[in-house]
C-alpha cells in the first residue's frame, strides 16, 4: 500500500534538494539533489523530483503537505531568490499540488528548527562551555549566502526569529580588514557581512588581498581558494581562508551578543564544516570573545558547527510537525 508523505525541500542559490518526510515514522528518505543552474525554473526541479516519487510505487501520488526552505525573504505569497532566478508563487503551487497546507519558510529558519532538536552527534563544538537550557540559539552559516536566524526554545513548541542578518554591514577590525573593505568599495557601493562571509565572500577577500599584495590571482572560485589553503601551496589563500575564519568569530560574536545567545552558537551552511580543521586551527574562537568589557559574557557560549547532513531538510520537517 503506498504511504503517505510529507514533501521536504531545502532551495539554495546553487542547489536544491528535495526529499520526503514518512508521516507514519518521521524518517527523512529519498534525497535528490539538482543544480538550480541546471533547471530554468522551481517548477521543473520539482516536477522531477515528484515524477521520481511516482515511479517508485512507495508512495501516494501526491504529498499531504510540504515545507520548503528558501534562501530568501518569504514574507510574500511570490518568492523571489536572492542569488538564482527562481520564482515561487505559493498559492499557485499549493493548488497545484492540491494539499492543505504548504509552507514557504526561509532557510535558515529550517536551521533553527533543526537546532533545537540536534542531538550531540549533530555538531562538533569550538570552544565554550555548556549550552543553557531554554535560553536564546544564535545561527548563522555562509554558503552562496550568508543565514542567520535565532531560536526560542519554549516548553512545548520553538519560536523562530528568521530574518536578514547576513545583510548587516561588514565591520572591519583592525588594518588589514580595513583595507579590504576600502578595496571593495570601488567594486560595491555598500559591503555587507555576506560580501565577505560567503562563497563570493572568500573570492571578495582573495581579491582585495591580491591587489594588497600585488600578486596575481591564481584560483578563480571558492572551492579552489578553499583548497589552495588546505594543501598551503597558495599563501594568499591561506591569508584569505584566515580573515575569512576571523571574520566568522566576529560575526558569531556579535550574533550571540544582539541575541543573549546562552543557548549556544550554531554554525551550518556549505563552507565550514568542509574546513573544520582549518577553522579550528584559526583566531575564529579568539575573534568571537573579542568583545572588550563583553568577553567573560561570552567565554562560556559555545560555538559548535553543523557536521549533520542536510539538516535544512531535518529542520523543514520540524516546522510541519511544529504545527499541527
Amino acid at each position: 500500500m503506498a504511504k503517505p508523505w510529507h514533501l521536504l525541500a531545502d532551495i539554495g542559490g546553487t542547489n536544491a534538494r528535495f526529499a520526503l518526510g514518512d508521516v507514519n515514522t518521521g524518517e527523512i528518505s529519498d534525497l535528490l539533489t539538482v543544480s538550480v543552474a541546471d533547471h530554468p525554473a522551481f517548477s521543473s526541479a520539482l516536477q522531477l523530483y515528484l515524477s521520481t516519487i511516482e515511479s517508485s510505487g512507495d508512495w501516494e501520488q501526491r504529498p499531504v503537505d510540504g515545507c520548503l526552505a528558501v534562501a530568501c525573504p518569504t514574507d510574500r505569497d511570490v518568492v523571489t531568490f536572492t542569488n538564482s532566478d527562481w520564482v515561487i508563487d505559493r498559492k499557485d503551487l499549493a493548488f497545484s499540488l492540491d494539499i492543505p497546507t504548504l509552507q514557504v519558510i526561509n532557510d535558515f529558519e529550517a536551521i533553527g528548527y533543526a537546532a533545537a532538536r540536534f542531538s550531540e552527534d549533530d555538531w562538533v563544538q569550538l570552544g565554550g562551555g555548556e549550552a543553557r537550557s531554554g535560553k536564546v540559539i544564535g545561527v548563522l552559516g555562509p554558503g552562496t549566502g550568508l543565514g542567520v536566524c535565532g531560536v526560542l526554545p519554549k516548553e512545548n513548541r520553538v519560536d523562530v526569529l528568521a530574518g536578514e542578518g547576513g545583510h548587516v554591514d561588514f565591520a572591519p577590525v583592525g588594518d588589514e580588514e580595513i583595507e579590504i573593505i576600502r578595496l571593495l568599495l570601488t567594486r560595491y557601493r555598500r559591503v555587507s557581512a555576506e560580501r565577505v562571509l560567503s562563497g563570493a565572500g572568500l573570492q571578495n577577500i582573495y581579491w582585495a588581498l591580491s591587489q594588497m599584495h600585488g600578486a596575481q590571482q591564481r584560483h578563480a572560485t571558492p572551492a579552489d581558494i578553499s583548497a589552495a589553503a588546505l594543501a598551503a601551496d597558495d599563501p594568499v589563500a591561506v591569508e584569505a581562508l584566515e580573515v575569512f575564519c576571523r571574520v566568522l568569530g566576529s560575526v558569531a560574536g556579535n550574533l550571540a551578543l544582539t541575541y543573549g545567545a546562552l543557548g549556544g552558537i550554531y554554525i551550518a551552511g556549505g563552507i565550514v564544516p568542509r574546513i573544520l580543521d582549518f577553522v579550528r586551527q584559526s583566531d575564529f574562537r579568539e575573534r568571537f570573545l573579542a568583545k572588550g568589557r563583553f568577553r567573560d559574557y561570552l567565554n562560556d557560549i559555545p560555538t559548535r558547527i553543523v557536521t549533520r547532513d542536510n539538516p535544512g531538510l531535518f529542520g523543514a520537517l520540524q516546522s510541519l510537525q511544529s504545527r499541527h
